[in-house]
């Protein structure tokens, strides 16, 4: 009797008084806060803290603010001063897809415990640490029980898509929503050294608890990548094992099943991680597993992000100064890669805590399953393949000009912080030019954009022409990477290939083919080289040949009739 009344009277110690409770805790971790009781609570800690400010920043599809929560030990609050006092600044993002809630409620007691645990708050001295408590506001008060098929809990949640049905984590680069637009506001002001994106995963069944995506080590700069994997990922790995939650990377299986082997993750600047690696940013997105209970992928986040914390007041000086040598050497860079694959070649490997693979037959089909045997359990090492070579690397031209008929393309690179200033006078260059020599473009919707892709061009010099008002964009700027991933129409992730340049794709000017077949017969008199073409056209495509408008057409094409703003990128580069 006495060891359970101890027992009870140490409990009571570790829980937070009533009032300091998240909904979290008072439901005992089978529920996750609402968005006003998450609003609510941030507003309780503002109240309660002058360490603590929650600020309310632009907006969002679902016409609600997107919050920020700034804890500062020395009560400033203003990104500039602070990054003058060589503070390292910590972004947590929360509720990007709301139905997979464990960082919202691991941050709210991650804020309260900063605040209120002396050994915690002493890793505050050199650190600031910003939360979004739910990024996802529209699909966060689409509240549902079932929408997560896969997922263990919590009782209720909110829904993947934004109000607009959007995945906000495929909205950095293309930015459609309001939600993107305001946290690039966000992400450009504080310029955060470490960012965490907290959510669930599908997929495969396995022991661990936690898994890791972090910025693909390819893609940072050389210093960031190597304080990365050869000294920040084994401290959170050992920290992570201490207490009891030992990371594996994100769970991309080569085939089947984990022991196949795990693939790194490319996150392409479409991702939060991939949109803050052009910035020099160390990202990571949390993923835990969803058939864990809730509150063990709650009590894992909440370990995770106290140890980044610990990390980054412990390497803050380490990462302070790989950031400076990496956005040094991005307004110096000459080349720049652009597109990426894996290399299979190079295989590491990483200890792995699986369950054995089988297979029965369905109950629904009475065809062969997968299921995993959690009485068959397994620890080992497996092969990992986290290597990337770019497939392009593009020279960086002296400039680009971007015309200001171009608006939404330019009211993006305004955005993210890019440089430009407007001609001031109606100008004539001798410049690059591309034209769309091809490309392929996917049947169905992705995001609310039909993608292109296997963009190949045709470079041209030419005297091209601009007006007062276009914007000359130089590239010796910290967001070059920004502006070259963009606007070089053949990247994955450019505006080109997001549709925002389409109108190029289209003709607008055509014959009538029995008028033009007098000016074409007068054309190939007059121009022995168009004559040469057009007779090596004829041998070159028999078939082609069988028709008469082909051979009109193939004349119109290469005459001057034929309009020369066709397929011609209208971002141009300079070179000199």
């Amino acid at each position: 009797m006495l060891l359970y009344l101890l027992l009870l009277y140490f409990n009571l110690l570790s829980q937070p008084p009533a009032n300091w409770q998240t909904p979290y805790e008072k439901s005992k971790g089978t529920q996750t806060a609402t968005y006003p009781e998450c609003i609510a609570y941030y507003q309780h800690l503002d109240v309660a803290y002058d360490e603590i400010k929650m600020v309310s920043y632009g907006t969002t599809d679902v016409g609600k603010p997107l919050h920020l929560v700034i804890l500062s030990l020395d009560k400033d609050f203003d990104p500039i001063s602070l990054r003058k006092k060589d503070k390292q600044i910590f972004l947590i993002q929360n509720g990007i897809h709301p139905g997979e809630p464990e960082g919202i409620d691991a941050s709210m007691m991650l804020a309260r415990d900063l605040m209120q645990q002396k050994d915690l708050r002493a890793q505050l001295k050199n650190v600031v640490v910003l939360f979004i408590p739910i990024y996802n506001v529209g699909g966060a008060l689409n509240r549902n029980s079932s929408t997560r098929a896969n997922q263990n809990g919590p009782e209720s949640y909110g829904f993947r898509g934004n109000a607009r049905n959007l995945d906000l984590n495929r909205d950095y680069i293309k930015t459609d929503s309001r939600n993107a637009r305001t946290f690039t506001q966000i992400f450009q002001e504080w310029q955060p050294d470490v960012f965490v994106d907290t959510h669930t995963s599908n997929g495969a069944d396995y022991q661990h608890t936690l898994t890791l995506l972090p910025t693909q080590k390819d893609k940072l700069h050389p210093q960031l990548s190597q304080y990365l994997t050869q000294q920040m990922l084994p401290a959170l790995q050992s920290a992570m094992t201490k207490r009891h939650y030992p990371l594996t990377p994100y769970v991309d299986t080569k085939a089947e099943a984990p022991d196949s082997g795990l693939i790194g993750f490319m996150d392409a600047p479409r991702y939060s991680t991939g949109y803050t690696t052009l910035f020099n940013t160390i990202g990571f997105m949390t993923e835990t597993h969803m058939l864990k209970s809730f509150a063990e992928r709650v009590k894992a986040t909440y370990v995770f992000l106290e140890i980044m914390v610990n990390t980054i007041s412990r390497d803050g000086a380490l990462i302070a100064a790989a950031r400076q040598k990496a956005q040094a050497a991005t307004l110096t860079q000459t080349q720049f890669p652009l597109n990426w694959t894996l290399d299979t070649t190079v295989v590491d490997k990483t200890f792995f805590r699986g369950y054995t693979a089988r297979h029965k037959p369905s109950e629904v089909s009475g065809l062969p399953r997968l299921y995993y045997d959690r009485t068959a359990p397994w620890e080992r090492n497996i092969n990992y393949y986290q290597t990337y070579k770019p497939t392009q690397r593009i020279d960086k031209p002296k400039a680009y000009l971007v015309p200001q008929a171009w608006a939404e393309v330019i009211e993006r690179l305004k955005l993210n912080g890019v440089q430009m200033r407007p001609i001031q006078q109606d100008t004539s260059l001798t410049a690059e030019v591309y034209y769309i020599a091809d490309y392929k473009t996917n049947p169905r919707p992705y995001e609310g954009h039909y993608l292109h892709n296997q963009v190949s061009l045709r470079p041209e010099k030419q005297t091209a022409h601009f007006l007062k008002g276009d914007y000359l964009i130089y590239l010796n700027q910290a967001a070059n990477r920004y502006i070259v991933e963009t606007l070089e129409p053949q990247g994955g992730d450019s505006f080109f290939s997001w549709g925002f340049f389409d109108a190029i794709l289209q003709q607008k000017e055509y014959f009538s083919d029995y008028v033009f077949e007098d000016l074409a017969a007068d054309l190939l008199k007059k121009d022995a080289n168009l004559r040469q073409q057009y007779e090596e056209w004829k041998k070159q495509n028999p078939e082609q040949a069988k028709s008469a408008h082909a051979h009109l057409q193939f004349i119109y094409l290469h005459s001057p009739y034929y309009e020369t703003t066709h397929l011609r990128y209208p971002v141009v580069r300079l070179t000199n």
